[in-house]
């Protein structure tokens, strides 16, 4: 019967033993994968996407490189009106705000180059556009084009004590586009803010249509270029980036976990101090047990 007890008492403390070795591992992969988990979460954020309607936008700036080509007009205009054209070809009148830079490419040292920066439109509510028409003398190029580039506001340039250099940091940080000749392209812009995790970024986005010029004019020596430029909504999308890692619940499930591998630990312990007692125990009765007989 004692031995049918001890033996009862060694499978179970076994069974126990094996029981939280198999949760000391599952408590050790909990822990590693936590860890990961919020490595990823901490590398990898997330991006949330909001709407900001405003009244007015601030006026871009809309750089222009036409190279050969010379601007004849460049006139606002509300509710999405352009009144016929008169005299297409010729140079008119102009209402815009115009400023000429020169300055050498980011990319290119060597090479010039010479932007014709417009003041953008602002009063979005009343749909304001800016319409320019641009001529070009034959050439020998196959396709005939004019680059454009936009920034933020028209303001910083104006105010900038090196606008050659700020055409240099816009042209590196900003995309190019391209309207062709032949054509009326209508450009409507959009404004994009993204907060990241250690700067914010403002970049333009622009759906544009194109609409054949019919050209009725009888001395047709000169392409003719026409651009226009409108705000496409009166809203700012606002895409931020956010670390959904916690720290905090990190933290505690770690707690957690170490609690259970500190139990572990000491359970473990206590049933080797178990052991060893009650080997010693065994050791000692069987030890009485043989001296009666010696």
């Amino acid at each position: 019967m004692r031995f049918n007890k001890a033996c009862v008492k060694n499978v179970f403390t076994v069974l126990l033993i094996f029981i939280y070795l198999l949760l000391t591992t599952v408590a050790i992969f909990l822990a590693y994968q936590t860890i990961s988990d919020f490595l990823e979460k901490l590398s990898q954020p997330v991006m949330s996407v909001t709407y900001e309607e405003v009244e007015s936008f601030s006026h871009p700036g809309i750089a222009l490189f036409p190279d050969n080509a010379e601007l004849l007009s460049c006139k606002h205009y509300y509710h999405d009106y352009i009144p016929p054209l008169v005299d297409p070809g010729k140079p008119q009148t102009m209402d815009c705000e115009v400023t000429e830079v020169t300055y050498f490419g980011p990319f290119t040292n060597e090479t010039e180059k010479r932007a014709l920066v417009v003041r953008g439109p602002s009063d979005v509510r009343n749909k304001e556009l800016i319409f320019m028409q641009f001529s070009q003398n034959e050439t020998e190029e196959d396709f005939s084009a004019i680059s454009y580039m936009l920034f933020s506001k028209f303001s910083d340039l104006i105010d900038s004590a090196n606008k050659s250099e700020f055409m240099r940091g816009c042209e590196k940080n900003y995309s190019m586009w391209t309207f062709s000749g032949g054509f009326r392209t209508w450009v409507k812009m959009s404004l994009v803010k993204t907060s990241g995790k250690r700067n914010e970024a403002v970049e333009f986005r622009q759906e544009s249509s194109v609409v054949k010029f019919n050209d009725k004019r009888a001395d047709k020596t000169t392409e003719l270029f026409f651009a226009v430029f409108e705000w496409r909504d009166p809203f700012i999308q606002e895409i931020r980036l956010i670390v959904t890692a916690n720290p905090w619940s990190s933290i505690a499930i770690l707690c957690g976990v170490f609690m259970a591998l500190f139990k572990a630990a000491n359970f473990a312990k206590l049933t080797i101090k178990w052991i060893i007692k009650m080997r010693k125990r065994h050791l000692r009765n069987k030890a009485r047990e043989l001296n009666p007989v010696s």
